[in-house]
């Protein structure tokens, strides 16, 4: 029997609870409370959390920001994850509605290992309240085989297969290439000596192999968005939302008319440290947590 979804919100993280941070707003150059934050971002259309994968306390956090958006948004609200890949969305749909247990959910849908305790709560927030998630990465084989054999893998999947990837792929050699090369760096160190040429057609696949994954989840939150006129919240690794590039780029291309806002959690030793000019950019908020202890 599917138990009966609360009419409300369920809060599951108190006010008073929350692991300590630091919200940095870009735009009005100011610390603010985590309150006004969400109160910003219920307005939005599109909103990406751009997480490090790591740490606990943004996990804690994400799932407080569905939380307080919840409270002030009474239209249709989307949860959307990189943690699951768009060949999963079956399974997690039939989770999602109460027709397929739990832990025949977790042994079809290859869920990260830190599923659990970090991206668990999201889900099950989404459940009670009855939000859809959608799964919105690219199934990591054929990103694989993009790596290995460039873009060109893609065009030789069957249509069935091909169906997991964006419809429309680009990968431009813009700001978030050259931030992508530089993060990458020197790959000549790793196996049979290369040349430059040849360290940088690596890299370039790699690259490729990002775009896909950004595309598909560009597409997968404009199409969630546009089918309902749905707040869609995307939760995925900060390098994929920050400075508006990577998945967020690919989204606002297909949605151009959604107000989109990006958030940053950025975990680091000092909260009271100073913020970098750097830092000041990457998202409409920067959220500092404590960053774990080595």
């Amino acid at each position: 029997m599917t138990a009966t979804a609360p009419t409300q919100p369920q809060p599951t993280v108190a006010l008073g609870s929350f692991p300590a941070h630091r919200i940095y707003d870009t735009k009005r150059k100011r610390i603010v409370d985590f309150e006004t934050m969400t109160a910003r971002l219920a307005q939005a259309d599109l909103v990406f959390l751009g997480e490090q994968h790591n740490d606990p306390r943004t996990h804690q956090l994400q799932t407080a920001v569905l939380e307080g958006v919840a409270r002030r948004r009474s239209g249709p609200i989307v949860l959307a994850l990189e943690m699951f890949e768009r060949d999963v969305q079956g399974t997690l749909d039939g989770y999602l509605a109460g027709t397929v247990p739990e832990s025949t959910f977790l042994a079809t849908s290859r869920p990260w290992p830190n599923y659990p305790t970090d991206y668990r709560p999201m889900v099950e927030f989404a459940k009670a309240n009855r939000w859809p998630v959608v799964a919105g990465n690219v199934p990591r084989r054929y990103a694989s085989q993009v790596a290995r054999r460039g873009l060109a893998a893609v065009d030789s999947l069957p249509p069935v297969e091909r169906a997991f990837v964006a419809r429309d792929l680009a990968c431009p050699r813009d700001a978030y290439w050259e931030r992508f090369k530089g993060v990458m760096g020197d790959m000549s160190g790793h196996g049979t000596p290369m040349s430059a040429e040849q360290v940088e057609a690596m890299v370039w696949r790699t690259y490729e192999a990002q775009c896909i994954k950004d595309e598909t989840m560009g597409e997968a939150v404009a199409a969630a968005h546009l089918a309902a006129g749905a707040l869609v919240i995307h939760a995925n690794g900060a390098f994929h939302s920050d400075y508006r590039l990577g998945t967020v780029d690919r989204a606002q291309r297909r949605a151009p008319k959604a107000r989109t806002m990006v958030v940053s959690f950025v975990p680091v030793a000092d909260l009271d440290a100073t913020l970098s000019r750097d830092q000041r950019k990457l998202g409409d908020f920067v959220v500092f947590t404590l960053a774990p202890a080595r």
